[in-house]
């Protein structure tokens, strides 16, 4: 199983931010860019709790589809799903998997 503490070295060393948030108190929060994923350790180390977004505050937003269009969305608030955002948001959730599974992110 590997190391959660590694594991937050390895995100830390590859720029990503780790945080606390009050409304998750067991979960880590790891940012770059403006995106966000919760983090919970499992039988296999760490592992993203729910979904990765954009961060929105305390919380994140998931990118989901509203009206025709790709939105990030907490609560009653939107963020528009920019083809930039989302190319931000897949580099994010492709660098953490794979961080978290003891690969090296894709340069």
């Amino acid at each position: 199983m590997p190391d959660p503490e590694h594991q937050l070295q390895r995100l830390y060393l590859a720029g990503f931010d780790l945080q606390t948030f009050e409304r998750f108190p067991k979960a880590v929060g790891v940012l770059r860019d403006g995106c966000l994923a919760f983090l919970v350790p499992g039988p296999d180390g760490l592992q993203i709790l729910g979904n990765v977004g954009w961060r929105m505050g305390e919380s994140l937003g998931p990118l989901v589809e509203r009206g025709g269009r790709k939105v990030f969305v907490h609560k009653q608030e939107m963020i528009e799903a920019t083809p930039e955002r989302i190319t931000t948001l897949e580099r994010f959730r492709s660098d953490l998997k794979a961080i978290l599974r003891g690969e090296e992110p894709i340069q």
